[in-house]
């Protein structure tokens, strides 16, 4: 009963981040979510390799059906980077998500429709020293939140791979952490200061969820979709397809910067002789 209520309060305070905007916004995100609830995100097989870790116990007390779960997770990604079901999405037949006793926080495999995800349980038993139940299950929400974007996302073509171009790694990247911005997946006090789009993960994840919420509230469905608009595929190019021609996206940044307070414009006042 602890569990259901806590999970309800969590997913409270993230309807509460996004009812920022209109009442019309908020009418048009429900009706989107609905045309989401039967589509089909893939056969899931959840695969519990380390039972007898403390993380493994922790993360069934606060995920206590982890199938519907991860569903659940699916399509608020899939509603985030897609206008509908018609759209032309990356099939997932089968998504297997395992707990498993290793190094590091989360990770996606896979591909042609078989994708694989683990959650180390030793990262959950880190994210719980404090014993902060309501803290696990926000971190494990928005490693899940990351981890399917890449999932379902569209990829950049015509310009390499994620292992061989930086700006593939980048889009890739930064795409799955505005998808957990967005959906209220990190703290207010996790946006890096500084830094450039090219870093990719939080640095360009709250640029580009910052460019949703001040440019296009559809920014980051035209932004996936430019994959398979823009080729060869770069930032300029799909940053001008999303927003328009007159958009540059090193003017942008500078202008996120600004907004943001990491960049400071001096005002200067030119003395002109009378």
């Amino acid at each position: 009963m602890k569990t259901h209520c806590l999970i309800a309060g969590i997913l409270l305070g993230v309807v509460s981040f996004s009812a920022c905007g209109s009442n019309k916004q908020a009418e048009g995100d429900n009706a989107q979510a609905s045309s989401w609830e039967n589509y089909p995100v893939g056969h899931i097989v959840f695969d519990d390799q380390a039972p007898e870790t403390e993380g493994s116990k922790i993360y069934h007390r606060i995920v206590t059906d982890p199938k519907s779960y991860i569903a659940e997770q699916a399509r608020t990604v899939l509603s985030t980077l897609y206008y509908s079901p018609s759209d032309s999405i990356v099939p997932v037949d089968t998504l297997y998500y395992s707990l498993q006793d290793t190094d590091g926080v989360s990770a996606k495999g896979g591909g042609n429709g078989i994708i694989s995800i683990f959650y180390s349980t030793r990262h959950i038993e880190r994210s719980f020293a404090a014993n902060d139940t309501a803290k696990l299950f926000f971190e494990t929400r928005g490693v899940l939140l990351h981890e399917l974007t890449h999932a379902y996302q569209l990829e950049p073509q015509g310009i390499g791979s994620y292992g061989t171009n930086r700006v593939v790694w980048a889009f890739i990247e930064g795409m799955a952490d505005a998808v957990r911005v967005v959906n209220g997946g990190f703290t207010p006090d996790a946006r890096p200061k500084g830094g450039n789009y090219m870093d990719g993960y939080r640095t360009a994840g709250y640029f580009f969820a910052w460019l949703k919420d001040n440019k296009d509230p559809d920014f980051l469905r035209k932004f996936n979709r430019s994959t398979l608009e823009v080729i060869p595929w770069s930032f300029n190019g799909a940053v001008k397809y999303a927003l328009g021609e007159q958009y540059d996206i090193d003017e942008l940044w500078n202008e996120y910067q600004i907004a943001v307070g990491d960049l400071q414009v001096e005002n200067k006042v030119e003395n002109k002789e009378e």
